[in-house]
């Protein structure tokens, strides 16, 4: 006889969703009393548990310090051999425990009393040592594992990570923390890249900016583009810009049947190119490139002079996508 793995797939995940549908059951004022705790505190959250709730408690650590809030991950039974000095009296402790009842949690109890540190509680049971002895409690009571056994944590583990996101939200949604303050948290990866990354951190400057005065020929001009390899070139006068020359123009030029070889590039120059500030970020510079059918955009500095300028490949090479 063959397994069904389908269909004991689709039950776990449909018992799953419906104990994380039961949780909004338990959210009560117990929710916004830890959230305030966690905002008035002065240091860090420590999260703490032992077995998959200790797995859990890590990835909710990550979460609150990647969303504005300071924490870390202590494990119970480490803090017992010497890492309760990471520890200090301006610090509150999130502690996650499916029954309430884990040793290794309430053997540091005492200590936590001494020293005075708030403890919120993340529970299955309301009647716990863990729960009655916390400032605040937060319910992960759920009717049933999805394990058939009813034994190994599946449904209480989801139900306590979304409670975990939903802790971590409210504070960063309270605290009016930003995607660049997001951004800072997570520098070395894309998305830091597009969140922070600035014209002025990628653009050409000085020499390496293609400049021709508007009395030059416009065959010069195209060895100028060629030499910089920009596609084009700015056309300057006293170090102010008049416009600017690119293949495009050319082609338009070729088009309307002018003789270049007669012509200087200030006649034929488009004397309204698209310009952004320095500090604009790279992602809605690429945007506007995108949509505007461009390959160079030019950059200024806060007096609105050119200081720079840009190429989507410096864009895209960023890893900005």
């Amino acid at each position: 006889m063959t397994f069904d793995f389908l269909a004991s797939a689709l039950r776990t995940i449909q018992l799953e969703q419906n104990a994380v549908a039961g949780l909004s059951q338990h959210i009560d004022t117990g929710f916004t009393k830890a959230c305030e705790l966690i905002l008035a505190c002065k240091g860090r959250v420590v999260v703490s548990g032992v077995g998959k709730s200790g797995h859990i408690a890590r990835k909710i650590a990550a979460t609150l310090a990647s969303t504005g809030t300071p924490a870390m991950f202590v494990h119970p039974a480490e803090a017992s051999h010497g890492d309760m000095g990471m520890i200090t009296r301006d610090d509150i402790l999130l502690a996650i425990s499916y029954s309430g009842g884990s040793t290794e949690l309430l053997n540091l109890l005492p200590l936590f009393k001494r020293l005075g540190i708030p403890m919120i509680a993340m529970t299955g049971n309301s009647q716990s040592i863990l729960a009655e002895n916390a400032e605040a409690h937060l319910s992960i009571r759920v009717e049933t594992e999805a394990c058939p056994l009813n034994l190994a944590p599946t449904s209480s583990t989801t139900v306590t990570t979304v409670l975990g996101d939903a802790l971590a939200i409210a504070l960063l949604e309270a605290r009016g923390f930003t995607a660049e303050d997001f951004a800072f948290s997570h520098p070395g990866g894309t998305l830091g890249r597009k969140l922070l990354l600035k014209l002025k951190d990628i653009m050409h400057t000085g020499a390496a900016i293609p400049c021709v005065t508007p009395d030059t020929p416009v065959l010069k001009a195209l060895m100028i583009m060629s030499e910089k390899g920009f596609g084009m070139t700015t056309i300057q006068s006293n170090n102010q810009l008049l416009g600017i020359y690119t293949d495009g123009d050319l082609r338009r030029s070729l088009d309307k049947g002018i003789d270049i070889q007669q012509a200087n590039v200030g006649d034929l120059m488009n004397i309204h190119p698209k310009k952004m500030p320095e500090t604009t970020l790279a992602a809605e510079a690429l945007k506007v490139m995108e949509q505007s059918k461009i390959n160079v955009i030019l950059v200024t500095d806060k007096n609105q002079q050119l200081s720079g300028i840009v190429k989507i490949n410096d864009i895209l090479r960023a890893g900005v996508f």
